[in-house]
């Protein structure tokens, strides 16, 4: 038994630390939230709302089947179907039976309320795949975040080790008498000032971290993602014009296929308003039985024959003869024809036909709206190649400034606030460049989605 739970708490032990070392990787990321986000799984339960509705428009054309059943007691004063008389007793009597109903025209309102439920549903399809959209793009954008801040990380740290490199050459001079001590409390205070950086660095790691996994709806203890590098030379626009990328997203976003197919429904609803001014027929059939215990009694009794007075016919009084002698059938056709509705079904047409309208609007304004994003991204797309082009010209520049001015602050030439301003100018440049280079990495992924590119594969 305690080999048995060693072994649990061995297994258990090996599968928390997979889960700790665990690095997750973009598709991972997106296809994990697709799958468990609140935000998709509430509105994939709308899609089954929809869903239902579609069910329930086609019961609709179905013939509707019921059955009753009804033990009444009386009291007092009673008809006796006996003697044909009011007489002073209680009484107890039952009936049963069954009904059916059947729509044959509605002004074919049942058909069009198919349709719209129809519509409805593929539009709430098209809402789940913008939502997934949504948080596609929110969990690229974080998962950049990341690897930007990792960088910048990867530089604070890189310039921590040159001051902490400075601070021992700075002494041996200093020591040596070719500087003046005050450049080693120049270089001190360089290095506080790094390590400073360093913990800032880390602590945008860590947040950028948390925000991934509260995005994920996950603990963000020990998780941690894939570093991936980033290749800029191989990221190019792949279009000539904003307007080549709109004319694709305008046939293939769902936000306007699920706008388009408002401006069916809401059509949809304007034939089923009008159906209300057609005549419906309806039809019915039924059947049922009856049973009082008054007509019971004792024993059988005779009545006169009607169609020969001096004949007498034996009559059976127990229940299942009532029931077979009161068993009957009906069967009927009901015709309504609307003549006058107090204006109800006019006003619900003109409200269908402005709800048209809206939605007519509202597709309108998705189009003008996708058109100034998608013109934004472009502009933004192209400025950022521009910077970053501009970013890795300043950082090979401010490189080699910076191995000069080392050489010439190791040698003495120059004092330590000179060569400080030389590797301030330096930093400046890195953290231009990485935010360069993954800001056009964002904003041509951001296209590229447009264009119909998948996020991940």
């Amino acid at each position: 038994m305690k080999l048995k739970y060693t072994a649990i708490f061995f297994l258990f032990g090996y599968t928390v630390l997979l889960a700790q070392d665990k690095k997750w990787t973009l598709k991972e990321c997106v296809n994990y939230a697709l799958e468990n986000n609140l935000s998709v799984q509430r509105s994939a339960q709308v899609t089954e709302l929809r869903k239902q509705d579609v069910k329930t428009a086609k019961g609709d054309f179905l013939p509707g089947l019921s059955a009753s059943a009804n033990h009444n007691y009386n009291f007092g004063s009673n008809f006796n179907p006996v003697t044909n008389s009011r007489v002073s007793t209680d009484s107890r009597s039952n009936s049963f039976n069954v009904g059916a109903n059947w729509d044959l025209f509605t002004g074919l309102g049942n058909k069009n309320s198919l349709k719209r439920a129809k519509t409805e549903l593929a539009a709430s399809n098209y809402d789940l795949e913008k939502m997934k959209n949504d948080i596609s793009l929110n969990i690229l954008n974080a998962y950049l975040e990341i690897l930007f801040n990792k960088e910048n990380l990867k530089v604070a740290e890189a310039q921590l080790l040159i001051s902490k490199e400075q601070l021992e050459r700075t002494k041996n001079l200093v020591d040596a008498g070719v500087q003046p001590k005050g450049n080693l409390l120049e270089v001190e205070a360089t290095l506080a000032n790094d390590e400073s950086q360093v913990i800032s660095a880390e602590n945008n790691v860590e947040l950028s971290l948390l925000k991934l996994a509260q995005i994920l709806q996950i603990s963000s203890d020990n998780f941690s993602i894939e570093t991936i590098d980033v290749d800029i030379d191989n990221i190019n626009l792949l279009y000539n014009s904003s307007d080549e990328v709109f004319q694709k997203a305008v046939a293939s976003l769902p936000e306007i296929k699920s706008a388009q197919l408002a401006v069916e429904s809401a059509e949809t609803q304007i034939k089923i308003a009008k159906s209300n001014y057609y005549p419906s027929l309806r039809l019915s059939a039924g059947m049922g039985s009856v049973y009082n215990h008054l007509l019971r009694g004792n024993d059988d009794y005779y009545i006169t024959d009607p169609n020969n007075p001096t004949n007498q016919i034996l009559v059976k009084n127990g229940f299942f003869d009532q029931m077979d002698n009161n068993f009957g059938q009906s069967f009927g056709l009901s015709l309504s024809i609307p003549i006058f509705n107090r204006g109800q079904v006019k006003a619900s047409v003109n409200k269908a036909a402005i709800n048209k309208k809206i939605s007519k609007i509202n597709l309108s304004d998705e189009k003008l709206k996708l058109r100034e994003v998608i013109e934004q991204a472009y502009v933004n797309a192209t400025t950022a190649l521009k910077e970053y082009e501009a970013a890795e010209k300043s950082v090979k520049a401010q490189e080699t400034a910076f191995e000069f001015a080392r050489e010439r602050y190791n040698l003495g030439a120059t004092n330590s606030f000179d060569f400080e301003q030389v590797r301030n100018r330096l930093v400046t440049a890195q953290a231009n460049w990485i935010r360069a280079k993954y800001n056009y990495v964002f904003r041509t992924k951001l296209l590229e989605f447009y264009y119909g590119i998948p996020i991940v594969e």
